[in-house]
């Protein structure tokens, strides 16, 4: 037994032995992270294609590849329909300015009113009402870019400045 290998081998051959076991024991120890995962891998892949096949998976793109085409032409429809909207909303009267005020000292109260309606481009018109003990006036001045070409009274300059949002508005 003198010319065994391990003998020639300038370390104790225990040493080599208990070096190859830790290995052994690492390598092991890894073989089993591996099936674990493996297994992890394994049912996540087993939930997803369970109950189906290759065709019917097939079917599914398909299916999500229509459903995503659908929802381009409802959002092309939708984004038209804003713009639209935008456009009737711009044409709308937006804006607002009241002033009630008393025409005359001796008739008592707040009954007369000055009102200024204005679109987005600051065009419409100041309306103007006047209550007096033989009736109720009622006058309408046009107004363009939040221009008038008529004269207006100090209620309806401040009906118009409050639709401009020059002023705040007066709680009466």
């Amino acid at each position: 037994m003198e010319s065994s290998i391990l003998n020639s081998l300038p370390v104790d051959p225990a040493y080599i032995i208990i070096g190859l076991a830790v290995i052994t024991l690492i390598l092991l120890v890894a073989v089993i992270v591996c099936i674990i995962n493996m297994k992890k891998l394994y049912r996540r892949y087993d939930y997803f294609m369970r109950g189906k096949d290759a065709e019917t998976l097939e079917n599914i793109i398909i299916e999500q590849i229509e459903e995503i085409k659908n929802l381009r032409s409802e959002d092309k429809a939708n984004k038209e329909a804003i713009r639209s909207l935008n456009r009737n909303q711009r044409a709308s009267y937006q804006k607002f300015g009241l002033v009630k005020y008393n025409a005359f000292k001796g008739m008592g109260g707040t009954l007369s009113f000055a009102v200024a309606l204005l679109d987005y481009t600051n065009s419409g018109f100041v309306m103007n009402s006047v209550h007096s003990r033989e009736g109720c006036y009622l006058y309408i001045k046009p107004v363009d870019r939040g221009q008038t070409e008529t004269l207006l009274g100090n209620e309806e300059k401040e009906a118009l400045e409050q639709a401009l949002g020059y002023r705040e508005a007066k709680m009466v």
